[in-house]
This record gives C-alpha cells, sequence and structure tokens, in this order.
C-alpha cells in the first residue's frame, strides 16, 4: 500500500509530513496537483481517499497506526511525526493552501491542525473519562469509598488524562509548530504544577500572577505555545550557534512563562469560558434546533475534520462547568452505523461485501465512522439521507430534553455510553441517552431500507 501510495503521490520528494488520526493517514504534499487520487483510492488495504486543505487523507480504519509505521519505514522517513519539510518550506506550502482556496482553505486548514493536535491524545481521553465513569459508579451503587485505594488508583488515571492535558496539548502542538515538542510539554507541565495553577498571592518580579487553574484547560495553553513559537523563531536567527544549545530554551522559557502566566493563561482562560458559555447558551436557548442539525452535518464534519474542533470545547466545559452538551457526535455515528447495517441487509450474493459493510457499522456504532462513511456511504449519497433522518429524529429527542454527558466522549459511541452517568450516580440522564440512541438506530435503519426500496432497486 505504501509503494502504491508513493507512486501516486510523486515520491517522497512531493511529502512535507506524515501524520494519522484514529482512522486516517493524513499526508501533507508540496504540489497537490501531482497526486493521483484515483490510483490512491485502489491502494490495498485503503478504503477510500479525500483531499482537504491541500492533505492527502487515506482512510485506512481501525488499523491506520500500523499503516502510518509502515509509510514511515518504506518511505523512509525516520524522525519526529514523518516530518520531512524545513520549517519555511512547511509554512509557505501553508500560506499557499490557505491563499488558494481563501476561507475554505482557512476552514479545512483549522480541521487538520486541530485534528494533529488531538487525535494522539483521544486514546488517553476515552481510558480517562470511561475511568472516571466506572469510578462513580463504584463509589454510588457497588460500597466503595471514596478515600478506598481503588477509587484513588482510578482517579489518578483520569486526573493524569484530564488534568494534564495541557502538558499533551504543548507536546503535539509544539511538534506541529516544528519545535521540540519537549518544550510545549514543559510549558503545559509549569501551568499545571501544584505550585503555579489555581494558587493564590504568586507574583513575577512584582508583577502579580492571577490565581488561575489550568488544569484540563485547553484555550490558555494554545496560545502560550504559539508565543513560544514566534520567540523561538527569533532566537533561532539571533543566538550564535556555539551556545544555542543551552541558551535558546533557557532564554525561550524565561520570556515564555511570565509572559503566559502574567497574561496570555488568563486571556485563554476568559476565552475558554466565553466559549463554554456560548455553547451552554446555544444549548440552553436552541439545543431543540441545534442539537439535530448539528447531529444531521456531522459526517460532513468529520469529512472537513472540523470534528476534532469540538473535542477542545467539549473539554473546556467538562473542566469548566462540569457537564458539556456537545453530544451530536454520538447520536450522528449511530446513525451511520445504522444505516451501514441497513446497507449490510440488503446486500445479496456476495457475502464478502455483506460482512465488511457489517463491520463498519459494527465500528461505526463503536464510535469510528470513518470506514463505513467512505468505504460504503459516500458513494450511494442517497443513503446519507437515511443517516440525517435519524440524526434528526435523536436529536430533537436529545434537544428538548436536554441530554449531557460528564466525561469526554471521543470517538462516541454504544461503548462509551457511561460518559451520560451524573457523577452523583444519578441515571435519569443516562437513561435519555438510552433512548436517544435506540430512536436513533431505529429511524436511520428503517429510514435507509425504505430509501433503498424505493430508489436503490
Amino acid at each position: 500500500m505504501t509503494r502504491s501510495i508513493l507512486t501516486a503521490v510523486g515520491g517522497v520528494e512531493n511529502i512535507s509530513s506524515v501524520t494519522h488520526c484514529a482512522t486516517r493517514l493524513r499526508i501533507d504534499v508540496k504540489d497537490i496537483d501531482a497526486v493521483d487520487l484515483e490510483a490512491v483510492k485502489k491502494a490495498e488495504y485503503a478504503l477510500g481517499a479525500v483531499v482537504s486543505g491541500g492533505q492527502l487523507q487515506v482512510i485506512i480504519g481501525p488499523n491506520v497506526t500500523e499503516a502510518y509505521n509502515d509509510f514511515l519505514d518504506v518511505a523512509g522517513i525516520d524522525f519526529g511525526a514523518g516530518v520531512v519539510a524545513d520549517d519555511e518550506g512547511t509554512l509557505n506550502d501553508m500560506a499557499a493552501s490557505v491563499k488558494s482556496n481563501g476561507a475554505v482553505g482557512i476552514v479545512e486548514k483549522f480541521g487538520n491542525i486541530t485534528a494533529q493536535i488531538f487525535m494522539p491524545i483521544v486514546p488517553a481521553l476515552i481510558v480517562g473519562g470511561l475511568i472516571l465513569a466506572i469510578k462513580n459508579l463504584l463509589v454510588n451503587y457497588c460500597g466503595f469509598s471514596t478515600d478506598s485505594g481503588t477509587a484513588q488508583v482510578l482517579l489518578a488515571i483520569f486526573d493524569a488524562a484530564f488534568t494534564f492535558l495541557p502538558v499533551w496539548i504543548g507536546y503535539q502542538l509544539a511538534a506541529i509548530l516544528k519545535m521540540q515538542p519537549i518544550m510545549g510539554a514543559l510549558l503545559g507541565a509549569i501551568m499545571v504544577s501544584p505550585s503555579i495553577s489555581g494558587v493564590e498571592g504568586l507574583d513575577f518580579l512584582g508583577m502579580p500572577i492571577p490565581a488561575i487553574g489550568y488544569g484540563g484547560t485547553v484555550v490558555p495553553i494554545v496560545l502560550g505555545v504559539v508565543f513560544m513559537s514566534a520567540v523561538d523563531r527569533v532566537l533561532q536567527k539571533a543566538i550564535p550557534d556555539v551556545v544555542k544549545l543551552f541558551v535558546k530554551p533557557l532564554l525561550t522559557m524565561f520570556i515564555v512563562v511570565p509572559v503566559t502566566l502574567l497574561a496570555l493563561g488568563p486571556v485563554g482562560s476568559m476565552m475558554g469560558y466565553a466559549l463554554s458559555d456560548a455553547v451552554t447558551w446555544l444549548m440552553g436557548h436552541v439545543a431543540v434546533i441545534a442539537t439535530p442539525i448539528f447531529a444531521a452535518i456531522n459526517p460532513y464534519l468529520v469529512m472537513l475534520g472540523l470534528d476534532k474542533a469540538f473535542i477542545a470545547i467539549e473539554v473546556n466545559s467538562l473542566a469548566q462547568l462540569g457537564y458539556a452538551p456537545i453530544i451530536f457526535g454520538f447520536i450522528s455515528n449511530l446513525c451511520i452505523g445504522a444505516t451501514c447495517l441497513a446497507l449490510a441487509s440488503t446486500i445479496k450474493g456476495d457475502s464478502a461485501r455483506k460482512g465488511m459493510v457489517t463491520t463498519f457499522g459494527i465500528t461505526a456504532l463503536c464510535g469510528v465512522t470513518e470506514p463505513g462513511f467512505y468505504g460504503a456511504l459516500v458513494e450511494r449519497p442517497r443513503l446519507l439521507l437515511g443517516t440525517a433522518i435519524g440524526a434528526l429524529s435523536g436529536g430533537l429527542i436529545a434537544g428538548i430534553f436536554g441530554l449531557v454527558e460528564y466525561v469526554a466522549g471521543a470517538c462516541p459511541g454504544l461503548l462509551s455510553a457511561l460518559i451520560f452517568i451524573a457523577p452523583d450516580g444519578g441515571m435519569d440522564n443516562f437513561f435519555l441517552a438510552c433512548v436517544v440512541a435506540a430512536v436513533s438506530i431505529t429511524v436511520s435503519f428503517i429510514a435507509t431500507r425504505v430509501i433503498i426500496a424505493k430508489f436503490e432497486k
């Protein structure tokens, strides 16, 4: 597969970087016109391919990590996150893509960058969120004390995933901005340090540092690392090579840390609260409209990579509000799964195809939809009407009754349904999620079967 794709993209010399998300191999190329997209789609193990924001995205499915590692090995890319271009060349490629595509290019590039930041973190978010839900069940229904060793260990796993989120984001974003990733992680670790995060009465050279808790936040570390990137580039040119190894990181942190703690962190925190307030207002006042609409268009947000942006909003809302109304991905994923299963139930005489589409459906019900969306539904767009009908139905119920989640539900689906159980053990929201899931799956399945019977014969 790697050899086929390398040939189709014009060789490794046309590649600027290689990353991956949950199901896609993401290849940034210097000349997108040199890519033979149809040849990429025909590569063995590729379920499909799209171009978004100047980036070639090859849909692989659950084995994408293996495909990514093989790609780096066969292509001879052996460091970092598969980066093979110089900083200036990469920035020029990004600028050219945005300029040539206008607002669409900006949106697509934002989606690509957001995916690169958050997708490597998603496994930790899934584990941390579900572990917290299990811990709450044990404490509320199984007689475990909140002070018990078991509860404390489970809580520590959650804290490692979410409290230290600025560390993980700092590392990923620094790598994307072509800095030493450890510097971004170091800034994140400083921000969540017990000596700084939420501590009253701190100052730096007489200037008071606002007492802000940075655990689980997103925007402050993003602003800090972006500022660090600017400082890093200036110092890279200004410091002599003979002392650069130890002087540049020292000066970088001496400049960046105070500015982040005194200004960027507080501003980012206020932006985070404003974002959470906006989402809360939206879902509090027009959820009956917004939820079904977002659920219906979510597959196309996934196609553009913009669904990853909602992870930041989701995590930020959970950290600052204790809950998040970002549940349309859950509804959308179930509807895609049901549509794939409906399609599989109509396939006759091709057991291999039937089994593959059935697998796509089950995978989507579990929270990963790209194989089903690209491998079965995109080529039959009428069937996506069945997905949309189910999403509108489930989203309407969720919006009317105010369905929320209490822990992050990255790749939300049936296996992550525990995210809907309240921390105090209340099950009303969970039962509402079950009703929404049942309606979404049932309506999508039936609507798709009707569409196939009417239009696909």
